[in-house]
């Protein structure tokens, strides 16, 4: 699977468990450690928590394991590391304090997707 195809199944993943504000950046032409950012809220912890493992259980049927997870435990920022994609999902607070977003956006990095809510 191509990566770009990757990270919008991954997105679609999110978005059909009710993910919030899902943002796909093409971060590749800045950073060597990876090609895209997925970003993503849920409502609480709780959600956060769930929207990890379902997006995990359903890559992990097509044999697409995450190389490293962060963040489950707390599951206020949970990080897994596909290599060409990072997935961020976040608690509302945590994501709007640290901003990520702000800090990797160029004007011309975002990735268009349409939320199945949208």
């Amino acid at each position: 699977m191509e990566t770009r195809e990757l990270v919008l199944k991954m997105a679609k993943i999110l978005d059909e468990k009710g993910a919030l504000d899902i943002q796909i950046l093409d971060v590749g032409h800045m950073t060597s450690i990876t090609d895209y950012f997925l970003i993503a809220s849920g409502r609480n912890a709780i959600s956060v928590r769930s929207l990890s493992e379902d997006l995990e259980d359903k890559l992990a049927e097509e044999g697409v394991l995450p190389r490293r997870r962060e963040g489950v435990r707390e599951s206020r920022w949970i990080v897994l590391d596909y290599a060409n994609v990072i997935v961020h999902i976040f608690h509302p607070e945590e994501r709007a304090y640290y901003n990520i977003e702000r800090l990797w956006q160029d004007g011309t990095n975002q990735v268009p997707f349409a939320s199945v809510e949208a």
